[in-house]
């Protein structure tokens, strides 16, 4: 059986919250304050029975309007579903230990616990009183601490909650609940055998060659223990005569006083003797550190993080120990299960990773059954399947669960992709509040430097700027579609290239087997002569959630990110970085732009070459409808266009428009300082805009 589902309704951040959960390992991913710690505290409110069932004040979810507040007193319920696994045999000792349980017969079978915390019925009537003279929802949560939270009690049902069968203690001792917190001092819980935990492990592997010998009856490793029992107890009775041996004379002074206050009566005299037990020994083992040197060190001498290594694997072993049968009999436990709460707290990338292989280990060696791992680390996410991720995030006050896995439905082809692509940088994207999509490495590095431009800061309104290497959005936007019931409902802008192409046509007498296809145009050979081409531009889709919207270029100016960059700051010389070509030639273009030369002066610039041949004829063309103006902006940014690369400029660019906003930064008048007007593209502001927009 697995923990399938929980529902947690007025716990905390949970108002009403249905989670289903996988049977195996569960990455519950998150930003700061989403709940992730809360539904480990709601886990642990059913199935540790260590955990503080009487809840405070501050447990309540507060969103609860007034009127249902004065209508009835609030109640916490978390209601837990443990389904059968479809390899496990009917007849186990997970349906006997959930058999008072049961909710669904059939297989696959179901059971049900619920852990409830009310007021009790006989105080309603003066709870209804007393919340009446409430003049706000302040005073009545007020009230109900004073006056009525002592008079609460919990309790944990069995099966259906309407029938009110408590689940006896018994029954839920027997799932072993092991939570390791964030902050937690392993040094002080494990190192020594006077802890309990290492105690317990060193009893139970304490010959363990002899427990495992699997051609061995019970009988005879019993027979076979005893006597190594037996051989250490006759070693230690040496150690103890050795001892008294070397005491014989210090312990006739010692007990010479004794006998001068008159300890010693009725012909009794006191003396110094003892036996040394394999448990007792236990006390003086330490964990220690040994190098192939053959030096040894304290175990404190490592690393924070290796030690929570070892604090884990130790606990994992003690639960090995609680849940052998032979060892415990009837009070083994039978289903172990390991909650961690954000193990990249004291692990760096690569051993997160270690961890994790580790933990899937030893699920697939039933050493533990199931396991919750709680994490806002990007490395952990990118590292896990699609399927093991449940996102907890907040729309305003309201909690939300999203399943990355199940959010693609049939559509494997995309979950694939986006599972190979799901890197440690990418993933941010499951974190963030809101989501820029782009497609390639300059609108990465450059959109934050364009939303400063425009006074306004992405990481402030923890908005993720996220690059899908191409036109890829689909695949992503499986994650985020509001209208899929599995989805992570986030606002997202998908940042996009306008990319204007032609086909030339087929004309008669051409050898018809000669193929035509689409290739790259600029915007101002768009539909100049529909006889000879057909046209075609990318357009905004229209098929996403309102939470999804597309920005791309304008219609009938717009090309590439660099082609706009230019058209919009056509005198900007600080985009004609160091690694951009023919450099003299676009900064006398620039010139001649400032200076409102002719368009015929600026295309007589253009050094000889087919491509700059080809702009000057389509600018020439006198069936454009495009004004001069137009014209020599457009001259302009097909000559940077075809200047620059991708990689290295885009770097350059971050680097010469972070500088000309230091410069900004330190003015008092732009004049001053250099500083150098830039203007965002149109439709990279839209964007902007809409996402910061309420």
């Amino acid at each position: 059986m697995y923990i399938s589902n929980i529902n947690i309704n007025n716990y905390k951040n949970f108002r009403n919250n249905s989670i289903d959960f996988n049977n195996g390992i569960n990455v519950i991913i998150g930003h700061n304050n989403a709940g992730k710690s809360n539904l480990l505290r709601a886990l642990a409110l059913i199935f540790n029975s260590n955990s503080k069932k009487h809840l405070s004040i501050d447990d309540f979810n507060k969103n609860i309007p007034i009127e249902e507040l004065k209508e009835h007193p609030p109640s916490i319920k978390i209601t837990a579903t443990l389904k059968q696994d479809g390899c496990e045999k009917l007849m186990s000792d997970d349906l006997v230990t959930v058999s008072n349980w049961l909710s669904k017969l059939e297989e696959p079978y179901e059971a049900k616990l619920q852990y409830t915390f009310y007021l009790p019925t006989k105080f309603h009537e003066l709870y209804k009183s007393a919340i009446d003279k409430a003049k706000d929802i302040f005073e009545v949560w007020q009230t109900i601490q004073d006056e009525f939270l002592r008079l609460y009690s919990y309790k944990i049902w069995g099966g259906d909650p309407t029938n009110q069968i408590t689940a006896d203690s018994e029954s839920l001792n027997k799932f072993d609940f092991q939570f390791l917190d964030a902050i937690r001092d392993v040094e002080r819980d494990m190192f020594s055998g006077k802890n309990t935990l290492l105690k317990n492990v060193l009893d139970f592997f304490m010959d363990y060659n002899i427990k495992s010998d699997g051609s061995l009856a019970k009988e005879e490793k019993e027979a076979t223990i005893k006597e190594k029992k037996k051989e250490f107890g006759d070693l230690a009775g040496n150690l103890i005569a050795l001892l008294n041996q070397r005491m014989t004379e210090g312990k006739k002074h010692i007990l010479s006083y004794a006998n001068d206050i008159g300890a010693s009566f009725d012909k009794s005299t006191p003396n110094f003797d003892g036996s040394i037990t394999d448990i007792e020994l236990y006390s003086a083992l330490k964990l220690i550190v040994e190098y192939e040197t053959g030096i040894k060190m304290p175990i404190i001498n490592n690393g924070l993080g290796y030690n929570n290594l070892i604090f884990m694997s130790l606990l994992l072993s003690k639960m090995q120990v609680d849940g052998n049968e032979e060892y415990l009999g009837s009070n083994a436990k039978v289903y172990p299960m390991l909650i961690i709460e954000e193990p990249e707290a004291h692990l760096h990338p690569t051993m997160q990773r270690q961890l994790l292989n580790f933990l899937k280990r030893n699920l697939s060696d039933k050493k533990v059954r199931q396991i919750f791992v709680t994490t806002h680390s990007t490395h952990i996410t990118g590292a896990v399947n699609l399927d093991e991720l449940i996102c907890i995030y907040k729309n305003g006050n309201e909690t939300l669960i999203g399943y990355p896995g199940k959010s693609f439905g049939e559509n494997e082809e995309s979950k694939k992709y986006i599972q190979r692509f799901l890197d440690a940088t990418k993933s941010n994207m499951l974190f963030a509040e809101k989501i820029i999509l782009v497609e390639g490495l300059a609108e990465q590095l450059l959109m934050s430097l364009f939303a400063e431009y425009l006074n306004i800061s992405l990481e402030d309104r923890h908005i993720a700027v996220i690059n899908v290497g191409g036109k890829y959005f689909d695949h992503f936007l499986n994650l985020f579609n509001s209208s899929n019931p599995y989805s992570i409902k986030r606002k997202v802008a998908c940042i996009t290239d306008r990319d204007p192409e032609r086909k030339e046509l087929l004309t008669k007498g051409k050898d018809s087997s000669n193929k035509k296809s689409f290739k790259k145009c600029y915007p101002f050979e768009m539909n100049i002569s529909e006889i000879e081409y057909t046209y075609k531009k990318s357009e905004s889709p229209n098929s996403y959630s309102e939470n999804i919207q597309f920005f791309l270029q304008d219609e009938i100016y717009g090309k590439t990110l660099e082609y706009d960059l230019i058209r919009f700051n056509p005198n900007f010389k600080g985009l004609v970085t160091d690694s951009t070509a023919n450099r003299d030639e676009i900064f006398k273009l620039m010139d001649q732009y400032s200076n409102d030369e002719s368009l015929d002066t600026m295309l007589k610039t253009l050094k000889k070459s087919e491509e700059n041949g080809r702009i000057e004829q389509a600018l020439r063309d006198e069936r454009s409808t495009w004004k001069d103006q137009d014209k020599k902006k457009a001259l302009v940014a097909a000559r940077y266009l075809n200047s620059v690369g991708k990689g290295v400029n885009a770097l350059e660019l971050a680097y010469e428009l972070e500088k000309n906003l230091f410069k900004k930064r330190i003015a008092d008048e732009k004049e001053s300082t250099g500083f150098q007007e830039f203007i965002v593209p149109d439709y990279i502001k839209a964007a902007i805009d809409w996402m910061c927009a309420e």
